[in-house]
């Protein structure tokens, strides 16, 4: 009778000693979100306020600096693709002289832009919109022209800028290069600026897109959306009319040997430039200034051989940057001599996108063609205006930087209406995703990306930094 009662005993020690053990275990065990999100290691404040400038802006909340959230560091775990209904096929690259503004704005550069500016918006972050190249700052030289239209294809290759600007940097005399060197040294600032107020922009966008407004309101105010992006633009124009100075004057001023060596180089591919190395005068410069120089002389060799066509030309994402697609293209080639960005993923990876949706979702990405269309083609003409007065400084004229902000301004706020238009629909089609739909998509920008898919950073162009001190957004709102 004993036997029984003395396994009962020892059954209910054995059952304490387990209860003790799980317990203590789940007590050590650390709280599984923590590991998710990593905090930026330091806060990096502008130079100057984020406060915008607007004239006659709507009422704005005080800047009560919300920090932006860190991105996580792990890209999402990729899901099986599953084949698009139809799948466009890369095509050879375009012969030199066919990118002209009649490609930028026909109908279907532009859906496949937009479509995959709503790929990249609908699966990246903050950090990955913020990724932006300098040269689309101050762009009415024909640079973009220069690199769309090379003879053999080589304008996307990395080592395009580099080889232009340091062949037109090292022909040049001690005092104009020290001029280009100065005027790096008075525009560094704003230039950051310039990338600094983008972040207020995306940060609006971003919250529109997760749904997270401001109470009361119901979605972004299009005026103060405009008015934004026109004080953004007044500040492009700012550092455009010096530019057009310093490099008119010198370009003018361009000895016969010096106009002998660029014409050599005009009108030929990448492939046959000389091959130089960086002049002294670029070591020692601190990375904003280096930067800034770079791209003051590879400008400076296009707009020696440009036309107004050339200096007006821009590719069909120059408008409407804030949505990371600049990211999707070039994450890969940073930091990589030597190589060359797919000249169709733009166009792939916006027919994946649209492929993805169904036939509900699609209107809200094929209808923003028509609804930007008035927008685009009067930004033709502003370009057009603006790119005239910057060209009289290679000819012995002047303007004033009062008509180039007018203009700017113009500009600015026409381009502030399309991305007004982008995140609304944008954010339309991301609330009636299916899950099926979301990690198709996910796995589509891995595939593109792989282990870039999401970067841990922000960006200040394509230098990385930590997550800068945003003000309130609220103002974009109503």
């Amino acid at each position: 009778m004993n036997k029984p009662h003395k396994f009962s005993v020892l059954a209910i020690v054995i059952l304490l000693i387990l209860l003790f053990v799980s317990v203590s275990v789940a007590a050590a065990s650390p709280a599984t979100n923590q590991a998710l999100v990593t905090k930026p290691t330091a806060t990096l404040k502008p130079s100057a306020t984020l406060k915008p400038t607007q004239t006659a802006s709507p009422t704005k909340v005080p800047p009560t600096a919300t920090k932006v959230p860190a991105t996580p560091t792990k890209a999402p775990t990729a899901t099986k693709i599953s084949t698009p209904t139809k799948v466009v096929q890369p095509t050879a690259t375009a012969g030199p002289g066919s990118f002209t503004m009649a490609q930028t704005l026909s109908d279907g550069a532009q859906l496949d832009t937009l479509s995959f500016d709503g790929f990249g918006f609908i699966t990246g972050s903050l950090g990955a919109d913020s990724f932006f190249p300098p040269g689309k700052v101050a762009d009415f030289w024909g640079f973009q022209y220069l690199r769309d239209n090379d003879p053999e294809g080589m304008g996307h290759n990395t080592d395009f800028l580099t080889r232009a600007s340091l062949n037109m940097f090292s022909i040049l005399t001690s005092d104009q290069k020290a001029q280009l060197i100065a005027l790096a040294n008075s525009q560094a600032t704003s230039i950051n600026d310039y990338a600094y107020r983008r972040f207020v922009l995306m940060t609006a966008f971003r919250r529109m897109l997760s749904g997270s407004l401001p109470a009361g309101t119901t979605g972004l105010n299009q005026t103060a959306v405009e008015s934004f992006s026109a004080d953004l633009y007044q500040l492009d124009g700012e550092i455009s009319y010096p530019r057009a100075q310093v490099m008119g004057g010198i370009l003018q001023n361009l000895n016969t040997t010096q106009k002998a060596y660029l014409d050599a180089m005009v009108g030929k591919s990448m492939n046959y430039w000389p091959v130089v190395a960086e002049p002294v005068e670029l070591k020692g410069l601190s990375g904003d200034v280096k930067t800034a120089v770079m791209t003051y002389a590879g400008d400076m060799f296009s707009w020696y051989s440009s036309t107004l066509n050339a200096d007006v030309y821009f590719c069909p994402e120059r408008q409407g940057t804030y949505f990371g697609s600049f990211y999707l293209k070039d994450a890969p080639a940073v930091g990589n001599p030597g190589y060359s960005i797919g000249t169709n993923i733009t166009a792939d990876y916006g027919q994946y996108f649209r492929n993805s949706l169904t036939s509900s979702q699609v209107p809200l990405i094929t209808n923003l063609v028509s609804i930007q269309k008035p927008s685009l083609l009067s930004i033709v003409n502003i370009r057009t205006q603006i790119a005239t007065e910057l060209r009289k400084y290679k000819s012995g004229g002047s303007t004033t930087q009062a008509t180039v902000t007018a203009l700017m301004r113009q500009y600015g706020q026409l381009d502030g209406t399309i991305i007004y238009n982008y995140a609304t629909n944008f954010s339309a089609v991301n609330k009636t995703l299916t899950v099926t739909q979301q990690a198709q998509l996910t796995a589509l920008r891995i595939q593109l990306l792989s282990s870039l898919s999401l970067p841990t950073t922000a960006y200040l162009y394509a230098a990385p930094i930590s997550y800068p001190t945003v003000q309130n957004t609220d103002f974009l709102f109503k």
